[in-house]
């Protein structure tokens, strides 16, 4: 005679192993849902990419969950806060931003305790952090949703008892948003990012009770066609980044953005921001997050157009790049590869004019801009904002070395639509770690003790790393510990200047160390630090 399988038990805290099945759970779910959310997508911009951006930052929830289980066995505290850290990081669209600040709110209170009163309070949390991530909130959408989720539990209660209210809350929400915004109702669909927050509270409450709900109404009847979704007109580009910065500085970026674009969104906090908005100026957007800290993880997207629209005409304008590069070895290298240069001299960074004076050499209706040098970042800010105001339409690409410069102009294609190849040009600067040696000329105090007047020092992206005697095998130490991190290629930029034979021994320790790693040498000319080292 068989015996049944003993019935599941119902949760009564949500502890470590609990938040990793919901991160689980929930990415599956939104997995097998997520054209379904896509097919629905009307608001804010028509682009059929919610469920799609809601799956990605999920994802990127799971894996740091799973990250710091591999390495421990951590505690509730802990796996919260790894899920929300990697939903910020990982952040995809607008609801996705959102989703990742709805996942912040509820960790700093699920890491206090697992109960149902706490679930409730994080619901509550959640839902009001989210709020004021969102510059101007808007009703029939996933705060709407948040929010009824959130009142649905009341005081709290037990565990199930209060996911359950939590997620029909949200159902019910989620059939009035046609009712609550124009968009949906003339589609007739519900709000997509919605639609995606239902669907993660009921992966939470199929953890708690271990039987999930039926899925939810997603439109009556039928899905619209992608061709027939109302047109809304708005900004042309959809800019995202992470940003390092403090909070003041946050508080000003977004004034700025705010007037820049719509549909911002600004999560994060203790340092990191995630930064979400929509804009006609993709380079203004991007400037704003220069002059407020440090962005990286760059991604800007061109929303579709008309075919008769000014962005489209912009498509087919003549493109060029500006380069800023030590050494005349390196300006002709840019020159070779279609870039209009501006030579540095040394002591003597280019002003903004020269900058300004480089884009309009460039006779080209779009240009992108590469500083190659942290100093330079306010001057060729201001260089692209002038030059913006003389119709020109201007990228700045935050290069902050020569060897980022290098690696940006490798992958610039003309051809392509110009925010593709924005986006491709930041993606191959940001993947490329830099550093450059150089001879102290006096004692000095750095980060990595005290030099003396003819020391050589290795600067691994911007700070002292390493102090030496000698050129080569300080350089030999740079590599080494630059390489201990991973890379696959090695840019060498050598100055006439340095000791015979430096590019060839460093090849060869590149060769004899890591098999994997490809080299690449270049050399600058005068003018230039002996040595430049990228590591892709």
């Amino acid at each position: 005679m068989s015996r049944a399988l003993p019935p599941f038990e119902e949760l009564v805290e949500l502890d470590a192993e609990a938040v990793r099945s919901w991160c689980a759970r929930a990415l599956d779910a939104l997995g097998r849902e997520r054209e379904e959310i896509d097919a629905i997508n009307v608001y804010p911009v028509a682009d059929g990419d919610t469920g799609t951006n809601l799956y990605l930052t999920a994802e990127a929830a799971h894996q740091a969950v799973e990250a710091v289980f591999a390495a421990s066995a951590p505690d509730t505290a802990e796996t919260v806060r790894a899920m929300a850290h990697g939903a910020l990081l990982g952040a995809r669209g607008n609801s996705g931003t959102i989703l990742s600040q709805l996942l912040r709110g509820m960790a700093g209170v699920l890491a206090q305790g697992g109960d149902g009163d706490h679930l409730a309070r994080a619901l509550a949390e959640a839902a009001s952090a989210a709020r004021k991530a969102v510059a101007h909130p808007v009703e029939g959408t996933i705060l709407t949703v948040a929010s009824a989720a959130a009142a649905a539990c009341g005081a709290g209660g037990g565990l199930v008892d209060v996911a359950r209210k939590a997620h029909e809350g949200a159902r019910s929400a989620l059939t009035a948003t046609p009712g609550q915004l124009d968009v949906l109702e003339r589609a007739g669909v519900v709000d997509a990012g919605g639609r995606g927050l239902v669907t993660v509270l009921g992966a939470l409450l199929e953890t708690v009770t271990g039987q999930a709900p039926a899925p939810a109404a997603t439109a009556p009847p039928a899905f619209l066609p992608r061709e027939d979704c109302p047109a809304e007109d708005g900004p042309a580009y959809e800019v995202i980044y992470l940003l390092e910065a403090e909070d003041a500085a946050v508080e000003l970026l977004t004034s700025r953005l705010d007037a820049l674009g719509e549909s911002l969104v600004v999560v994060g906090g203790d340092g990191l921001w995630n930064v979400h908005v929509h804009v006609d100026d993709a380079g203004a957007a991007v400037e704003a997050g220069i002059e407020a800290g440090r962005p990286h993880r760059i991604r800007i997207t061109h929303f579709a157009a008309d075919a008769d629209s000014s962005a489209r005409r912009a498509e087919r304008a003549q493109r060029a790049v500006v380069a800023v590069v030590p050494g005349e070895g390196l300006a002709g290298l840019c020159a070779e590869a279609g870039a209009t240069t501006v030579r540095t001299r040394p002591g003597e960074p280019p002003a903004g004019d020269e900058l300004l004076d480089a884009i309009r050499r460039a006779h080209a209706r779009e240009v992108v801009l590469l500083p190659n040098d942290t100093d330079l970042r306010q001057a060729a800010a201001a260089a692209a904002e002038r030059a913006r105001a003389e119709g020109i339409r201007v990228a700045l690409i935050p290069t902050r070395a020569a060897v980022q410069g290098i690696a940006a102009l490798a992958v610039h294609e003309p051809g392509r639509r110009f925010d593709e190849d924005v986006v491709a040009m930041t993606a191959a600067a940001g993947a490329t770690r830099y550093a450059e040696l150089a001879v102290a000329e006096r004692q000095s105090f750095t980060s990595a003790g005290v030099c003396q007047a003819g020391d050589v020092l290795g600067l691994i992206e911007g700070d002292v790393a390493v102090i030496g005697k000698d050129l080569h095998q300080t350089a030999r130490t740079v590599l080494d510990r630059m390489l201990s991190a991973g890379g696959e290629l090695v840019t060498l930029v050598v100055a006439d200047d340095a000791p015979p034979g430096l590019a060839p021994d460093l090849e060869a320790h590149v060769r004899r160390g890591y098999l994997a790693v490809d080299t690449t040498t270049y050399h600058a000319g005068t003018g230039a630090p002996p040595l430049l080292i990228g590591v892709e």
